[in-house]
């Protein structure tokens, strides 16, 4: 039970570019929201709260881009403007050094697809398509492997991620592969 409205989703994207004017961030911010839309409706829950959980997850990163500040800072300024504490929670808890427990599927997805859909864009981008549509996962696992590439990427939170949801590595990349492809226009991306 939440204690406050879930924003909708125009109020998170709002939320998003007041605090961030990266387009980078902004976009990555909308690839984590299209794929917990995803997971949402796979496991069937709440796919508007999943996806404002998502668009909302790095808002404060631009103005608060370390440790510890990044993540509870955020929480802060949501608390103060009155976001549901399930939101808050599952935002502040996507950092492993806040110390906030992923005690919900919602917050361990969102730290499941945090770094990979971050990863999986990057690996988009270098493809002569710059599409998801004929990715294969090989080349995703490969490119894990290339420290070099997407080097901000944490490979071992990916590697958590996909443990905390209990599903494999190569499924989880699989999925996104496929629901990304699905909306890959929205992020500027394939044809």
């Amino acid at each position: 039970m939440t204690d406050h409205p879930i924003p909708s989703r125009d109020a998170a994207y709002d939320t998003l570019c007041e605090f961030t004017k990266n387009a980078n961030l902004v976009k990555h911010g909308l690839a984590v929201e299209l794929s917990m839309r995803a997971l949402a409706r796979h496991f069937g829950e709440d796919e508007e709260k999943w996806a404002t959980v998502g668009i909302m997850h790095d808002f404060d990163y631009e103005k608060y881009p370390t440790v510890p500040e990044h993540a509870n800072e955020g929480a802060k300024i949501l608390r103060e403007r009155g976001w549901p504490e399930e939101i808050v929670k599952a935002i502040q808890g996507h950092a492993s050094y806040t110390g906030v427990p992923r005690d919900t599927l919602m917050a361990k997805a969102l730290f499941a697809v945090d770094e990979l859909s971050g990863f999986m864009i990057g690996c988009a981008l270098v493809r002569p398509d710059k599409s998801f549509r004929e990715m294969k996962v090989k080349s995703v696992k490969k490119k894990l492997k290339d420290k070099a590439f997407c080097r901000a990427v944490n490979r071992d939170e990916v590697r958590e991620g996909a443990a905390e949801l209990e599903w494999e590595l190569e499924d989880l990349i699989k999925f996104l592969i496929d629901e990304l492809a699905k909306v890959e226009d929205q992020l500027g991306l394939g044809g």
